[in-house]
């Protein structure tokens, strides 16, 4: 089955509130993006109309693939943009800037494609464990963008004390899925790393002008270098780390508390999730009220097998609750402890009609329905429905979902039957005939023939 496969296949739509303050000096606009993520939409805002880093606010990141509206507030500035990918429309005004408070829940729509008929009346049984059981609240592959283009987990070259190699995986590492001026840029620094005199010709280097200039004063500090990054971008780098910890942890923890015949694996861009297909009702009980952290140094528990999970997960990275700082900048690089859920249940969940699929020929299409609070995957949910599909690739934004194949079995070899002893012997494989390539073209054709026949004529004469 396939996710993504036109833009209007995944949508989504924030429910919202903000106190309305006519003499406020943040304009608050809804904006509508299509194949964009929400760092290039406020980037492109920023760069249009000449505003200066943080004066655009939002309660969240979007995804980039798909259709998807949430708000956005300007500080001290009227804009308009009404292009075919990146509209906004003007709401009001108020008087501080949009967070993650001002979300109440995210309403999506998602076309499922490419689905066989044995798989429909599965995804219906899904549904109804989903009601039951709900979904494991995992970060999904879209927060790991970082390992999908090549850069890794930048926090943990930060909190090693490694500030040219986070630097240099940030503006020196294109990626190979990416058809921008931005590679094109990466590449160039790539290939004129520490001659920062050197002239990139590509408009899209301005996202770097204030990082390069650094380096230009100071050839050799890199952590100041970094610092000039955009101040909610370093923080996702740090929290990308975060989200995979959080991952690993909760991973460990069902291991703990579940039997192995109750969890299946499902892979992602960061590796491989578990996801319980029933649990004991003291297990449920426990999983629906428990909530897992956000490891920081400053991180504590009350339950030991949480503490166990996230010991766990840090010794994977040879690390402890200690060794996640930034020792030369803990104030402007930290790591926060937050709590996360450990479950979410989707609301409103709706299965529709199944319909014939105009994009894949003899395959059906399903549409999916359902409210999420804010921070959690619609992706995942939709996996979750359709989990019996393991197997997952990325080609140009479409997730292809679909069954393991099957291990063809060992070729036997052909037999055949001696009648001397009655008994059948492996037959002896013939070496096909090897034949001269033909020439190439049609004169080359006519003049090999010619020769030919000539040489059959002489063997005749003989």
């Amino acid at each position: 089955m396939k996710l993504k496969q036109r833009p209007e296949d995944f949508s989504v739509k924030e429910s919202y509130r903000f106190d309305e303050v006519p003499s406020g000096t943040f304009r608050v606009y809804l904006m509508d993006k299509q194949k964009l993520s929400t760092f290039d939409a406020v980037a492109r805002l920023q760069q249009r109309f000449g505003l200066k880093p943080r004066s655009i606010s939002y309660c969240g990141l979007k995804d980039k693939q798909g259709r998807t509206e949430q708000l956005i507030a300007v500080d001290g500035h009227d804009v308009d943009m009404q292009e075919p990918d990146l509209r906004l429309t003007f709401l009001g005004r108020t008087d501080r800037p949009l967070s993650a408070a001002n979300i109440t829940s995210n309403r999506f729509a998602v076309t499922v494609r490419h689905l066989r008929e044995r798989e429909l009346h599965l995804i219906t049984v899904a549904a109804a464990e989903v009601n039951r059981l709900g979904v494991v609240n995992y970060f999904d592959s879209q927060r790991f963008g970082s390992l999908k283009h090549g850069q890794g987990f930048i926090a943990k070259d930060l909190i090693r004390g490694r500030y040219e190699e986070a630097l240099r995986n940030y503006l020196a590492k294109p990626s190979t899925l990416d058809r921008t001026d931005d590679a094109k840029v990466k590449a160039f620094w790539a290939e004129n790393w520490g001659d920062w005199s050197a002239r990139c010709p590509f408009e899209a280097n301005r996202k770097y002008a204030r990082v390069l200039n650094a380096l230009r004063d100071e050839p050799r500090n890199f952590l100041k270098a970094f610092l000039q990054i955009d101040s909610d971008y370093r923080a996702m780098l740090l929290f990308t780390f975060q989200s995979y910890l959080w991952n690993e942890g909760v991973r460990r923890f069902l291991q703990l508390v579940l039997p192995r015949e109750q969890l299946f694996p499902m892979p992602y861009q960061a590796g491989t999730l578990l996801h319980h297909t029933d649990a004991p009702p003291e297990v449920l009980s426990k999983l629906r009220g428990l909530e897992f952290p956000l490891l920081a140094p400053d991180s504590t528990f009350d339950d030991p097998q949480v503490q166990e999970a996230a010991t766990w997960a840090l010794g994977k990275e040879k690390l402890t609750l200690a060794d996640l700082t930034v020792k030369e900048a803990p104030r402007l690089l930290y790591f926060k402890h937050e709590l996360r859920p450990v479950l979410v249940y989707p609301q409103k969940l709706v299965v529709g009609k199944v319909r014939p699929d105009e994009l894949n020929r003899g395959h059906s299409k399903v549409n999916l329905a359902f409210t999420l609070p804010p921070g959690s995957y619609a992706t995942l949910v939709v996996k979750r429905l359709c989990h019996f599909g393991v197997e997952k690739e990325q080609r140009s934004g479409v997730d292809v979902l679909g069954p393991a194949p099957e291990p063809r079995p060992p070729r036997q070899p052909r037999q055949r039957f001696d009648h001397k002893t009655g008994d059948r012997v492996p037959e002896q494989r013939r070496e096909p005939t090897q034949h001269p390539a033909e020439p190439r073209g049609f004169r080359a054709q006519q003049k090999a023939r010619k020769a030919l026949k000539a040489q059959r004529r002489e063997q005749a004469k003989r």
